[in-house]
This record gives structure tokens, C-alpha cells and sequence, in this order.
């Protein structure tokens, strides 16, 4: 298994327990046996706002680690959704944002389908490259105020 994953998975299984996660990083790391950095790098990749997540961190020490699985009333999510999208979005950003409307039962997975096939890249290969952004930002927010009424 991927090192990565394994650290993911096993983060998310302590999530899954409580909904929050209290670690020192050094701690992990051992547990795991990789170095410290390995477990940054899965939390800045992994555990994003865009995926749901609150990460707040301490260096020195070993880093202490919290983990928070945000949770959100469906009108503060929308609003925090359509903003954090800003003027212009990547494919990947659209992607993780659908999953996790999935997971939290806000989209279905026939909703998400539709709007990322809507999203992905070969859509707008005749559109310029420097207003493929704005314009999937712009569709992805029309798109998700419609299905999230």
C-alpha cells in the first residue's frame, strides 16, 4: 500500500471515531515509520477546507496536529462553497469539492457526475487557456446554486 494512503487511512479512521483528531506529528510518524514531512504532505493534499476538513497545526515539539471534519448548515455551506471558488477554478479543485458534497450527502453521485463532466478540461479545449478558469468558475457556481436549492 501507498504510503500516503496508509496515512490517510489510518487519520481517517480516527476521525471516523469521534470526529476530531489530536496527534503529535512525530508520534505518527513513528507509529507509521516515515518521516514527519510524509505526514505534512498528506494533510496539506488530503485534508483541505475544499475536502472538508480543519487543520490546525503547532510546529516544534513534534507538531501537534487537530483534525476537524467541518460541519456546516447547508445555507453556510453553499455560501462558503460558491466564495471559495473565486473568479476562476482548476479541474482537480472542481473534483475534490464534488466528492466532498458527495460524502456529505449534499450531492448525489448522479448530480456530481453531471456537473464534473461539465467541469473537466476536454470541454473547453477551444476556449483560451487563460479563461478556461473563469469560465468553469463561473459555470461551477451557476451549476451548484441551481442543484443546491
Amino acid at each position: 500500500m501507498n504510503l500516503s494512503k496508509e496515512i490517510a487511512d489510518l487519520l481517517m479512521q480516527m476521525l471516523s471515531e469521534n470526529g476530531t483528531v489530536e496527534i503529535r506529528r512525530n508520534d505518527l510518524a513513528e507509529r507509521l515509520g516515515c518521516v514527519p514531512s510524509q505526514i505534512n504532505y498528506v494533510l496539506s493534499s488530503r485534508f483541505t477546507p475544499e475536502r472538508g476538513y480543519i487543520v490546525e497545526s503547532r510546529r516544534g515539539g513534534g507538531g501537534y496536529i487537530k483534525i476537524t471534519r467541518a460541519s456546516y448548515n447547508y445555507e453556510t455551506l453553499k455560501m462558503h462553497l460558491v466564495n471559495s471558488i473565486g473568479d476562476a477554478v482548476d479541474e482537480q479543485t472542481c473534483r475534490a469539492n464534488l466528492e466532498n458534497l458527495c460524502q456529505s450527502g449534499v450531492l448525489t453521485q448522479k448530480e456530481a457526475r453531471l456537473i464534473y463532466a461539465a467541469l473537466r478540461e476536454p470541454v473547453y479545449r477551444d476556449v483560451p487557456k487563460e479563461l478556461r478558469g473563469r469560465l468553469r468558475a463561473a459555470i461551477f457556481k451557476q451549476m451548484l446554486l441551481v442543484t443546491m436549492q
